[in-house]
């Protein structure tokens, strides 16, 4: 089983909780079985944020939320690219990618599947694929509301602590709390569904997209 082998793990998000929406069980799975793990959010998206809100609430809220799933303070990063333009920043993203990999040499990492409709999540996808491609296991995660497709080929069982820590983690992002996608009863659900199709009590699921046993 690679997770046994596994000891630095990498999370790309595009942006502030989209590591959390698409592998928060996982990553507390992972921290709990004492592997390190990084996170990096590559835009803070002030631009997105209701009027009246300090430019900083969605870096305090992931803060808030990694340590949730308990991913130390020291290990989350957060870029300052402007939403919805990663396409015409992609260059740059891949070398602050390159950088990443050189300085923290992951074994594994998750970022958004290829097929994600939403273009900066795609341009992380894509450009992650180049940058980690000779050195990392890469798996794709799933974001429902934005997948046209998803081969669900990988699959991480999951206790009821580690929704819960989930869970727990994206009620920090109170700026979100009305995304339709944010209620604990979908993200309960979801991870049933996930965990009946192998017989499981709760699951995440992921697309293998490079799969490296040395």
């Amino acid at each position: 089983m690679i997770m046994n082998i596994v000891k630095r793990v990498l999370i790309l998000a595009p942006h502030t909780d989209d590591g959390e929406f698409g592998c928060g069980g996982t990553i507390s799975k992972l921290i709990d079985e004492g592997k390190e793990v990084f996170y990096v959010a590559f835009s803070d998206c002030e631009k997105s944020l209701d009027p009246g809100l300090a430019p900083d609430t969605l870096i305090k809220e992931l803060m808030c939320a990694t340590a949730k799933l308990g991913i130390p303070e020291t290990n989350v990063f957060v870029k300052k690219f402007e939403v919805r333009c990663f396409e015409r920043d992609r260059q740059e993203i891949l070398e602050e990618m390159v950088c990443l990999n050189n300085e923290i040499n992951p074994e594994l990492v998750f970022l958004p599947s290829p097929n994600d409709l939403h273009q900066d999540h795609n341009t992380i996808a894509m450009e992650g694929l180049r940058a980690f491609k000779l050195s990392s296991t890469i798996l794709g995660y799933e974001v429902p509301w934005n997948n046209l497709s998803f081969n669900t080929t990988c699959f991480v069982t999951l206790s009821e602590n580690h929704i819960q820590r989930k869970i727990e983690a994206l009620k920090c992002y109170k700026s979100q709390a009305n995304r339709f996608y944010s209620s604990e009863q979908f993200i309960k659900s979801l991870a049933i569904a996930r965990g009946t199709q192998i017989g499981a009590s709760y699951a995440e699921t992921f697309e293998v997209l490079r799969w490296i046993i040395r």
